[in-house]
């Protein structure tokens, strides 16, 4: 039966009227209603509607042929809309409302003066300044449509504009060039690099790296690509979107022996792109417009089909400013699942590497919640449930579940320090203080610095970065844990520390590679900093008092080699796949860079 009815009409309707056609006023607010729920042919006999209420549903778009000829005043807070074209048949529209549609940007505001010319209050406020930014902003592309033609017709020539894609996969082939834009290596004595809006795919000549290769059997790291697959309307003139987080898409036969996967996937600004290392090719892009991406996560769900067979499904989360979480159908390039809870930003998620439709999301609302996003539906829609609500005195900004036992507790670097969870889904309270505080100086100052680089290495031991200037420090999960006691408070057991920039800017994400045992980070110069702690971790000697320096330093290309456009950037984020042949880093220019390492 149709949630919406003549009868319920009536009921919500003033003036009240057993005919539909007398009402005035109608409230239809906060009835969970979809876009399909509203019935053109039973709405269409309002016919002196005047005021309609809409707030507080789950609409995605409005029917564009409702008939309510006489409608003045439109509410649709709260809703999921995303486009404000079908607004333009209320003609005689006086006041309308949007606000809490967190998928409509600043360009949808400017078009509803154009597409409502009887519009007086936008949002609660004067509609005449907004008509009056979009009647300018209208003006200046008129003049700068004019002068293009202009050009055209004095050059006789032509001009290829590339225009943004919608919302939604672009698939790369044989025969079609990717969208991201190569930023190709060059030689001195090579003719400057165009920066025209022109794709290009070239192979690149070995960067200049510092120490010796990462293990005996590691071969040499050679930048492959490097990548602008995030610009803004995909101009090349962008380098100011800021990228932030990158995660390898789990191998399709991850468990065997050699299983390595070459698909990442990046984000940053309003997109999530994801990229074949070895090709780069940027295989799909997922865009929302007003939104910025901070973080990325991947699992591998195994699935049902409706004959019966088991298939297994990547799907990927991403997260970031609205604090709304994304699961994303990556090959079909649409959103399958939206899951709501935190009232600020996402700065990051994880998946339990246990439990593979478990979901942490840490926000800046200083909560991190834990999720069931169970499995999809036939229609690949997916339905997530709250398990654990984790309360945090400071930010989150890097989580961790504890290697030997991740579905008990649950590790993460935050502004004031590293925390410890307990995350056992057999005990009774659904929301939890912070367990234990790790320490990781005796000075009750530097206690409480940020951590924002937070991994495993192994099953025991833990790097972390952030609580002491130009080191990253390894300590022992399990000789701090036994030694906890009872206190609140605890101070880790180092084993080592490693040398790093001395820089004293923030947020630079470390990264593991468990099967290599290896430790990567980026810093302010653009390099990229390889431990192989393998050997160091072997010796049976006490804890090294010495900071250890690092195995290798990948060096940024010479601005020359990418042209004049970088000058200088920053590497706040790189991540390996685990068989360690392919490298990812994302740096704050706009630029994915990836090195592949070759077989010796």
């Amino acid at each position: 039966m149709a949630l919406l009815s003549a009868r319920l009409l009536i009921q919500r309707g003033r003036p009240k009227s057993d005919r539909l056609g007398k009402i005035r006023s109608l409230d239809l607010s906060g009835l969970n209603l979809l876009s399909e729920d509203l019935d053109p042919k039973l709405l269409s006999r309002l016919k002196q509607l005047q005021e309609l209420d809409l707030s507080d549903n789950q609409l995605e778009t409005l029917p564009a042929d409702l008939g309510l000829p006489h409608l003045q005043v439109l509410h649709c807070d709260n809703n999921q809309l995303n486009n404000v074209t079908t607004l333009c048949q209320f003609r005689q529209l006086e006041e309308l409302s949007l606000e809490g549609n967190p998928f409509l940007t600043v360009s949808d505001s400017l078009k509803v003066t154009f597409l409502l010319p009887e519009l007086r209050k936008f949002n609660g406020k004067d509609a005449s300044t907004t008509r009056s930014k979009a009647e300018n902003l209208n003006r200046e592309l008129t003049t700068r449509v004019r002068m293009i033609s202009e050009e055209l017709v004095a050059s006789g020539g032509t001009h290829t504009h590339e225009t943004d894609t919608p919302e939604g996969p672009h698939k790369a082939t044989a025969t079609q060039e990717p969208r991201a834009r190569h930023v190709a290596l060059r030689r001195p004595s090579d003719t400057p690099l165009s920066l025209s809006p022109e794709k290009r795919v070239c192979a690149s000549p070995l960067g200049p790296v510092e120490g010796s290769p990462v293990g005996s059997d590691s071969g040499q790291l050679e930048p492959l690509h490097f990548l602008q697959c995030h610009s803004k309307n995909n101009s090349p003139s962008d380098l100011k979107t800021q990228l932030w987080a990158c995660a390898f898409e789990p191998a399709w036969d991850e468990g065997q022996a050699g299983a390595t996967s070459q698909t990442v996937a990046t984000c940053g600004g309003e997109a999530v792109c994801v990229i074949d290392c070895q090709t780069g090719l940027v295989l799909h892009k997922y865009k929302v417009p007003g939104e910025e991406f901070f973080s990325v996560a991947w699992t591998a769900l195994t699935v049902v089909t409706q004959a019966g067979h088991k298939k297994r499904w990547n799907v990927l989360a991403a997260a970031g400013l609205r604090g709304l979480v994304r699961l994303l159908h990556v090959q079909a390039g649409f959103c399958c699942g939206l899951i709501r809870g935190h009232r600020k930003a996402i700065a990051t998620l994880c998946f339990s590497p246990t439990h593979e439709t478990h979901l942490f999301t840490a926000s800046y609302d200083k909560r991190i919640i834990l999720w069931d996003i169970g499995t999809p539906n036939q229609d690949y829609e997916f339905q997530a449930s709250h398990l654990l609500t984790l309360d945090t005195t400071s930010t989150p900004l890097r989580l961790c579940p504890v290697a030997p036992c991740p579905d008990a507790y649950l590790l993460a670097g935050c502004e004031g320090g590293c925390c410890c969870w307990d995350v056992r889904l057999d005990q009774p309270q659904k929301r939890r203080v912070c367990e234990v505080k790790f320490v990781f100086s005796k000075d009750s100052e530097a206690s409480g610095q940020r951590v924002d680089g937070l991994a495993f290495v192994n099953e025991d031991v833990v790097a972390s970065k952030g609580s002491g200037p130009g080191t990253i420090c390894l300590w022992s999960w399990s000789q701090t844990w036994q030694g906890r006691g009872s206190q609140p408070t605890v101070a880790v057991v180092v084993l080592a520390r490693l040398q790093w920039s001395p820089t004293i800017l923030a947020y630079f994400s470390l990264s593991t590679c468990p099967d290599k045992g290896l430790v990567l980070c980026g810093d302010e110069e653009g390099n990229v900093w390889i431990y192989d702690v393998r050997p160091l971790l072997a010796q049976c000697s006490p804890p090294q008092a010495a900071v250890q320096a690092p195995t290798q330093i990948l060096k940024w290309p010479q601005p020359q080699a990418l042209g004049q456009m970088v000058t200088k950037t920053m590497v706040n984020t790189v991540v390996a796949n685990p068989a360690f042949t392919y490298l990812t880093a994302l740096t704050d220019s706009n630029i994915v860079a990836i090195w592949r390492r070759c077989e010796p």
